[in-house]
């Protein structure tokens, strides 16, 4: 598929959604980040490993920010601890040389992607999913 037919799956893909599979497009966008973050490490390309990292933090960020804290209860609780703990990992494997921390975070997020794809199967799900108002959810994913 060429990069053209990619951007119009993607947008596609990302308006006809339900709010939980958004998430694991979200998950799986910041992993793809945090991979090339990995690769860049590897070749000693700074600039784009600091690329990769920032743009893994913008979806963790709009991940955080979605969280419906007033009825998601203690797992929206739990999931804004996470996601403060992979900003700072990332944080620091952006300014290290140790590829450990965009390990840790990447393996994390794998385990929580695959945790997603169960719990959306279960309509109490969308109690943490994004608020109806975030539209921006849907626009990150769309960047993707």
């Amino acid at each position: 598929m060429n990069a053209y037919g990619s951007e119009i799956y993607r947008q596609t893909q990302v308006t006809t959604v339900d709010k939980g599979r958004l998430i694991i497009i979200l998950y799986e966008g910041a992993i793809k980040f945090i991979r090339e973050a990995q690769k860049a490490q590897a070749a000693g390309d700074i600039p784009t490993k600091a690329n990769a990292i920032n743009r893994a933090l913008d979806i963790i960020a709009e991940l955080n920010q979605s969280l419906n804290m007033q009825e998601g209860g203690e797992i929206a609780v739990n999931l804004r601890q996470i996601y403060k703990f992979w900003n700072e990992h990332l944080l620091r494997a952006k300014v290290s040389r140790d590829g450990q921390g965009l390990a840790d975070v990447e393996g994390m997020m794998l385990s929580m992607a695959q945790a997603w794809e169960v719990v959306c199967q279960d309509p109490e799900a969308t109690k943490v999913a994004p608020k109806e108002t975030g539209e921006t959810i849907g626009a990150t994913a769309r960047t993707l």
